[in-house]
């Protein structure tokens, strides 16, 4: 039996401690690294929640910043982004605990501006410096953001 190292071959070296596991093979496990990964799927699974938010934000800064494309095409692309947040958050509910996190809001936030003015041309500096708005009316069916008063 070759004994695979973590840092040589991640993938053999999966397998091998997944072949481990099944056979009851315990004494052999690398514990260190079999943590470090299972952190890294919470990791992983909380970064696809903020890549998805930010998705979604971008679509709605877009929707109060571009009125006039304000349309269905939009509207719908809202309504599939809510709605893969909303399983994502229903399957994994401890993800919820992202929408407390400023830190966390502060990233999506920050990735939705800067998508936001790459999308449109509207620079950076025009969206609010956080997100105004909160994640009730984020995920809600029925809620949009109005234009921000300039004046």
């Amino acid at each position: 039996m070759t004994m695979h190292t973590y840092e040589t071959d991640i993938v053999a070296w999966a397998n091998e401690q997944a072949r481990l596991v099944r056979t009851g093979q315990f004494e052999l496990l690398d514990l260190e690294h079999i943590a470090e990964e299972i952190e890294d799927v919470g990791k992983s699974e909380q970064r696809e929640l903020a890549s998805r938010m930010a998705v979604l934000l971008c679509h709605l800064l877009k929707w109060q910043y571009q009125p006039a494309r304000q349309g269905a095409s939009r509207q719908a692309t809202i309504k599939t982004q809510r709605d893969r947040i909303k399983r994502r958050l229903n399957r994994t509910p401890s993800l919820k605990n992202c929408l407390n996190d400023s830190d966390w809001w502060a990233d999506a936030w920050d990735d939705a501006r800067d998508a936001t003015e790459k999308e449109t041309g509207v620079s950076y500096e025009k969206f609010p410096g956080q997100c105004p708005w909160t994640a009730e009316n984020i995920l809600s069916d029925n809620w949009f953001p109005q234009l921000f008063d300039n004046h």
